[in-house]
């Protein structure tokens, strides 16, 4: 195929790959992982590219997984559904409602591939739920020698530990074996409550709520929260109607808020009077739908983000010494914090590795310079121990994030033993990971 520039979601990242495929099988990637290794080419498979780091650039061989999608097996009984890698969430979550069933808990963007969202340990918010990650039972992944292997618990369950949160270094992922639950629906409560009190109450509204999440617009004392109680499918439905998702969800929260952003560009002075117009303006709201619904927001206004797992006991001093940096410095910032949850689990990359975390997304809108307040963030936030999303923009390389994860070595030595010409090694894993030793350039 012709190349052109890619560039992902955000424009935080672009290459020109020197080839681009489209296989529509696991024996098309693996023969393209051949021929892309015999001529040193090094292989990258993409998804959506809504990763805002340089995960997925592609300078020698970019594969699409475009032709990969779709469901392949579900078994009623166990919940058990495989699926091609490819496969867009916004297009699976219909599907597996259509045999009852659903994902244990999604993201608030429904845009990332299955692979995508596994590999950078995508997740929702829930003291009781992990990461997308925590739901996947099995692996089907083609290697750096162009074998297709499978992977779970009891099969190869040192790649299976290491593959489910990986960052694209151990293989191309073809298909994903993911535990499904019976289909369920979300009441959800969206309102308006004092920041202070919020903060005092978190464990509470943590322990109470099956889901809660809450943004906070800096230079505002508001926090926006967000409440969700599981139901049965079989609740009476009472969704938003179609008028106020295009009022909320698309005038308000897309288009008023993109033209508001260009305003606070061009004079940075009216931000903070912006973002108390724009937490205003946002309504309070109940409404209940079947989850993947629910879960899920339209998001159309290009920002930057950065995103940290902390201690749950270390969130509210962070965010106290965070709003002190934002009333002393000076700087003007648009986009919201996001504050979710998400439970501990044992896989060897996951930010949530063996702890309990709050996790921490800051934001800026994509005209306004974002380092210097990135650069707060990452200090108070990396303070405290956070290990930053493997999709979002963070400075820290191999040396830090050796410290940060216990089974770091581990992984590395997957990696080596399934990679040992570094043929799915690209210059964000040659930061965060480590160049591979005897690798080929």
């Amino acid at each position: 195929m012709t190349t052109t520039e890619w560039c992902n979601w955000a424009g935080t990242e672009r290459v020109t790959p020197r080839r681009v495929e489209t296989p529509a099988s696991s024996e098309e990637v693996s023969a393209a992982v051949k021929r892309a290794t015999s001529e040193g080419l090094p292989v990258k498979a993409i998804g959506s590219g809504h990763s805002f780091t340089g995960v997925a650039v592609a300078p020698g061989l970019q594969l699409r997984l475009d032709h990969l999608t779709g469901i392949v097996d579900v078994d009623g009984v166990s919940g058990l559904v495989t699926v091609e890698a490819g496969t867009p969430l916004h297009s699976l979550n219909p599907a597996l409602a259509a045999h009852g069933l659903g994902m244990e808990v999604l993201g608030d963007i429904d845009r990332q591939t299955v692979a995508g969202a596994v590999s950078t340990g995508t997740h929702g918010s829930g003291g009781a739920f992990g990461s997308i990650s925590t739901q996947v039972r099995g692996l089907e992944l083609v290697l750096a020698d162009g074998s297709v292997v499978t992977c779970s618990a009891t099969e190869r369950p040192d790649l299976y530990a290491a593959a489910c949160v990986s960052i694209g270094a151990l293989g191309v992922i073809t298909k994903v074996t993911l535990q499904c639950v019976p289909l369920y629906a979300l009441r959800a409560v969206d309102a308006a409550a004092p920041l202070e009190q919020t903060l005092d109450s978190i464990d509470e509204l943590v322990a109470e709520n099956d889901h809660f999440e809450f943004f906070w617009f800096p230079h505002t004392d508001t926090a926006l929260t967000r409440r969700f109680q599981r139901l049965p499918a079989t609740t009476p439905l009472n969704p938003m109607s179609k008028w106020s998702r295009v009022v909320d969800d698309r005038i308000v929260t897309n288009i008023a808020f993109e033209a508001l952003n260009r305003v606070g560009t061009r004079i940075p002075a009216l931000v903070p009077g912006i973002n108390r117009l724009v937490t205003k303006a946002v309504s309070d709201r109940e409404f209940t739908d079947v989850a993947h619904r629910v879960f899920a927001s339209e998001r159309n206004v290009k920002f930057r983000e950065g995103e940290y797992f902390i201690p749950r006991d270390a969130l509210v001093p962070a965010l106290k010494d965070l709003k002190s940096w934002l009333d002393t410095s000076g700087e003007k910032v648009s986009f919201p914090f996001e504050v979710r949850f998400v439970r501990r689990d044992d896989i060897w990359l996951s930010p949530a590795y063996e702890r309990d975390c709050a996790v921490v997304s800051f934001h800026q809108y994509h005209r306004m310079p974002h380092e210097r307040w990135f650069r707060a963030c990452e200090d108070v936030l990396g303070a405290v121990g956070g290990r930053p999303h493997w999709g979002k923009m963070h400075r820290l390389d191999a040396v830090v994030l050796r410290e940060r994860y216990p089974r770091f070595d581990d992984f590395l030595s997957v990696r080596r033993d399934v990679d040992p010409h570094g043929a799915f090694a690209n210059p964000y894993l040659d930061r965060v990971l480590g160049p591979v030793t005897g690798a080929r350039r």
